[in-house]
Order: structure tokens, then C-alpha cells, then sequence
């Protein structure tokens, strides 16, 4: 149910899903870092956070409930349908974690396993997902995990204007982690972010 919707049925008083994708977020992550790390014996911690990182991203959680038709189920007020919140990314993945946290708080974790066994386990294999997720978003994922933030600074910008090319640093914190080049300031930051993510 999304705020949405909670907030033009005030006289119901509903509640809308915040706190179930709260829970569902951390009890998914649990739930794909035990299957990786039982699956997956030779993967390092470092090649197992990326993995888990391609896994649990929003565009991964996209693809997930658009697997189970999840979007023909949610309740939204009338602006968000018509702004077409129904296919919209970050809910479609916000409502996926919604949905873990239910099934944790109705059945337990176990059932959490179970679901994702037939749902999500069997689609993960090691490069399955890098074409879902930018690299952007995959280093946020791991930076936010030790509580630092990512920012991306443009540089320089080189060539004609027929042929501009920008170039792109990546910070963590105050350090340098990548630099990256591009014919638009959001490709050079994917590059920038590809080279820290190699490089870490």
C-alpha cells in the first residue's frame, strides 16, 4: 500500500508500507548473504559484496516484481497511477521489499527462504545481473554499507562541441576512487565508477 494511497483514504487509517520495506530491505539482505555464501565457497568477502550488491539494487528489485506481476497488486492514490507510479523503478523495488518483510512478520524467515528459492534463487548466477544495474548505483550500494557517501565531480571537458567529451572523478569521502571519461558528464561518472569498483 503506498503513501499514495494512505494519504487520500486519511479516514481509514491505513498504514502504508514504509515500515514493512524497512524490514523487508534488511531481511532480504540476510537472506541473499546466506544463500551466496553457501553457494558461492570460492568467492571472497570483497567479490561476495558486489554480487550481493547486483542482487538487492534497485533495478535487480525491479525485474524481481515485475517476475511476479507485483505491480498489478499495489494500491495507489489516484496521482501516482497517473504519473505511472505502477511501472515506476524505485516503487516497483521498494514494494518487493514490502513484500519480504511481510512474509518474515506473517511466517517467519524460513518461509522468506522459501519464496525466494522458487522466485529469486534460481535467476542468480555470477553476471546475471550486470546488465540491470549502472555502476553508479553499485557503488552506492557498497559505500553506504560503511556508512561514507559517494559524489562525483566533472573535471574537464575536452574536444569541439560536435564531439565534447567530459571527464568525470568519483570521491569516497574525500579520497579519489576513479576517473572516468564520457560523451555525456552521466557516462564518464559510470566509467569512474566501474574503475573503483575494479579497483576495490
Amino acid at each position: 500500500m503506498h503513501t499514495s494511497y494512505v494519504n487520500e483514504h486519511r479516514d481509514e487509517q491505513l498504514e502504508d508500507n514504509e515500515r514493512l520495506e524497512f524490514l523487508g530491505d534488511a531481511v532480504l539482505e540476510l537472506a541473499v548473504s546466506q544463500y551466496l555464501y553457501r553457494e558461492y565457497k570460492d568467492m571472497s568477502e570483497g567479490e561476495l559484496t558486489k554480487f550481493r550488491a547486483n542482487i538487492v539494487c534497485e533495478p535487480s528489485l525491479e525485474q524481481f516484481a515485475k517476475d511476479i506481476q507485483l505491480n498489478e497488486y499495489l494500491l495507489l492514490g489516484k496521482g501516482e497511477e497517473k504519473s505511472g507510479g505502477r511501472e515506476r523503478p524505485s516503487l516497483l523495488a521498494d514494494a518487493y521489499e514490502a513484500l519480504i518483510g511481510a512474509i518474515y512478520l506473517d511466517q517467519g524467515f524460513d518461509s522468506v527462504l522459501s519464496f525466494l528459492s522458487r522466485f529469486m534463487f534460481p535467476k542468480i548466477e555470477p553476471g546475471a545481473f550486470s546488465h540491470a544495474m549502472d555502476y553508479k548505483t553499485q557503488l552506492q550500494e557498497i559505500v553506504q554499507q560503511d556508512g561514507q557517501q559517494v559524489h562525483y565531480r566533472i573535471v574537464d571537458e575536452v574536444g569541439p562541441a560536435h564531439n565534447r567529451h567530459f571527464v568525470a572523478k568519483v570521491y569516497v569521502g574525500d579520497v579519489e576512487k576513479g576517473e572516468g571519461t564520457g560523451r555525456t558528464k552521466k557516462e564518464a561518472e559510470q566509467q569512474a565508477a566501474e574503475k573503483a569498483l575494479n579497483d576495490m
